[in-house]
């Protein structure tokens, strides 16, 4: 969430020896230059110190502060090691060698160096808080839990370890306790983290369906990003924003502020000059989810039906490697797999240039594990945001981010004010699809704890998407409709009680309220299939979610709102040929839910127009999909081989004889 910013270390022998004394002025002139802001010429003065003195731990201390400024992680890291091997009890030593490696996610080598301060070194509220952030990022959230309590001990109004504390508490999945640490960081106050935690206070608040302060929360959240300067750089949660605020301006700024924040210390390459392009085009992906993810299971086929003879697929991952057979997919499906997970932005970014790569596409943004200061480096010269995150960067192609892919539906070219990036949108659904994901099989609503003759009312989301508003039309939907139950996934154990309660408070017996456990595709897509309508959430529509729906035969109802993420569903909807699904106002879609609730006729009609749209919808066809997919690829690196700025790029379908991919 925050950078940490070492003092430049200036603790000197009263006495100095004439042999040392070029190398204090050396060192003398180095803290003027990172005084004023010049690591270049900082880092030069101090390796000149720290040369002719050799032995000086202060000189070393602030060649790797330094070396770091300027992105030099492994020489930072050397010059750290150096001066511990002198001193081994040197904390701020330690804590420089610590901060390198986690720059290079490293993380777990970063707890590691930290624990291996010698015992009779005092440990403070710093050192445990450093360890407390090392062991998170290192996936030791319990172990981070009882760092960061040491450091309260030491000093219980620090604000970041509450924060910090906070993040381990939700990654553990004890989110009530999250929310306290987080209320209790901004009560004493983050400064410029405050957007951030009242962010994650109001997302872990939805997904715990506590919503005795949503209204005051997002209120809060939506007044913290309206105060953002223009020019400010602040870490913000910019997914919760997106996923509980229907407000493309407000998303966009924030997303904006976040960006600036992430990459305020990026410097870019010199550009590359625009060229011919090759036969193949040489296309990156940059992601942590090339693992068993949705977005992997999104991206497969379109990687291994990319037509060779004009892509070559280059794949970067920078998360786990969970060993399973999605992973092994992905590595055979690409040309190249490189696996950067251990690697800093810089050295990540630097990879891709060596590669020589023309279009580099991101599919994370502002999303856990996003690492968008690559594309701050300006790695490639033609830099996509694409699936990974619904909605805007914030960066412009000045920036980093050339381009986002969208479509005529969830980013038409009259909301271009709502994203920073240029739009590149392709002339269907911009969201691959798996024609072969399994097909729903035999299942019974006894088996899934259904009532026979219910009206069943499906709403799957997750819970973070449900908000008041939404529960209460569909109560309203509820009392209009007396055979009807409302069937919702048991996302956690938090919310099936909260919602019961929340459903008796607006007079609906909370046995209406069926709960379906969580369970593998094939039998989930099989029980998908027995609901007569999925209803969607607003200002998040279901992605994925509302996608299986259709797949599986249910019509899908949405309110189609003002961003990105409030469209996805009205887009799917388009692909498939059921566009009156997609309603322009609340009122409009708690009709039509009504209406169909009714027409046990129309419902069946729907059904069979998406059982036949497995075979003939836009939205399944992936051949197609992928050869667009490729056409768009090719119209960003054409304009750069032309020497041409990012515009809008609005793609055709493709001519009745196909264009290849």
């Amino acid at each position: 969430m925050q950078t940490k910013t070492h003092k430049p270390a200036k603790t000197r022998p009263a006495l100095v020896p004439p042999f040392a004394r070029t190398a204090q002025r050396d060192w003398e002139e180095g803290l003027v230059h990172a005084k004023a802001g010049d690591w270049a010429k900082a880092e030069h003065a101090f390796h000149r110190a720290s040369e002719r003195s050799p032995r000086d731990t202060v000189y070393l201390l602030n060649l790797a502060r330094a070396q770091m400024k300027n992105g030099a992680h492994d020489k930072a890291l050397q010059s750290a090691q150096s001066a511990l091997a002198l001193k081994p009890d040197d904390a701020l030593a330690r804590m420089i060698a610590a901060d390198c490696l986690s720059a290079q996610h490293r993380y777990q080598e970063a707890a590691n160096c930290l624990q291996q301060q010698p015992e009779q070194t005092p440990r403070s509220a710093e050192y445990y808080q450093n360890l407390g952030e090392a062991l998170f990022n290192a996936g030791q959230h319990q172990a981070a839990i009882a760092a960061l309590f040491e450091a309260l001990s030491r000093n219980v109004d620090h604000a970041l370890s509450h924060y910090r504390l906070g993040l381990a508490f939700n990654a553990l999945g004890m989110k009530q306790e999250a929310t306290e640490c987080f209320r209790t960081a901004l009560i004493l106050g983050l400064g410029g983290g405050d957007l951030a935690a009242q962010g994650l206070l109001a997302f872990v608040e939805r997904e715990l369906c506590r919503w005795q302060n949503a209204q005051a929360d997002v209120a809060a959240l939506q007044r913290l990003a309206a105060a953002l300067p223009d020019d400010a750089a602040s870490w913000a949660s910019v997914f919760a924003q997106v996923t509980v605020t229907d407000d493309p301006v407000t998303q966009r700024r924030v997303a904006r502020s976040c960006w600036r924040f992430q990459t305020r210390r990026v410097e870019a390459f010199a550009p590359v000059a625009p060229r011919p392009l090759p036969a193949r085009l040489r296309v990156g992906f940059v992601s942590a989810d090339f693992h068993q993810h949705a977005t992997a299971i999104l991206m497969a086929e379109v990687f291994e039906k990319l037509d060779r003879s004009r892509f070559d697929i280059s794949l970067y991952s920078h998360g786990p490697d969970d060993g399973s057979p999605m992973r092994a997919r992905l590595r055979a499906a690409a040309d190249r797999f490189v696996d950067v997970a251990r690697r800093s932005d810089l050295e990540v970014a630097q990879q891709v240039r060596h590669d020589e790569v023309d279009v580099l596409v991101d599919l994370k943004g502002h999303t856990r594990d996003g690492r968008l200061a690559i594309f701050a480096h300006r790695a490639a010269p033609v830099q996509l945001s694409f699936l990974g995150f619904p909605g805007t960067t914030g960066a412009t192609p000045a920036d980093g981010i050339d381009y986002f892919v969208g479509d005529a539906i969830v980013s038409p070219l009259a909301h271009a004010g709502h994203f920073s990036e240029k739009l590149a949108l392709m002339p269907g659904c911009y969201q691959p699809n798996d024609r072969q994901r399994p097909l729903p099989g035999p299942y019974s609503r006894a088996q899934a704890g259904l009532p026979e003759e219910a009206l069943v009312l499906c709403g799957f989301n997750q819970p973070f998407k449900l908000s008041p508003e939404v529960f209460d039309v569909w109560c309203r939907l509820l009392h209009r409709l007396p055979g009807a139950v409302l069937w919702l996934l048991q996302w956690n154990d938090h919310s099936p009680a909260q919602l019961r309660a929340e459903a008796a408070a607006r007079g609906i017996d909370p046995q209406r309220l069926v709960f379906a456990p969580k369970i593998g595709l094939r039998e989930h897509l099989s029980r998908l299939a027995l609901a007569d309508l999925f209803i969607d959430t607003w200002p998040c529509n279901g992605h994925t979610t509302a996608s299986d729906a259709l797949w599986a035969g249910v019509p899908v109802v949405t309110y189609a709102g003002e961003t990105f993420a409030s469209r996805v569903a009205a887009s799917l909807l388009d692909a498939v040929g059921l566009p009156q699904l997609a309603c322009p106002t609340v009122a409009d879609y708690e009709a039509r839910i009504f209406e169909l609730a009714g027409d046990a006729p129309a419902r069946q009609a729907l059904h069979q127009h998406l059982v036949a749209a497995r075979d003939t919808a836009p939205l399944f066809d992936s051949e197609t999909w992928t050869r667009d997919f490729g056409r768009l690829l090719w119209a960003t690196a054409e304009r750069w081989s032309q020497g041409l700025p990012p515009d809008h790029i609005v793609l055709a379908a493709e001519n009745p004889q196909g264009a290849r991919a």
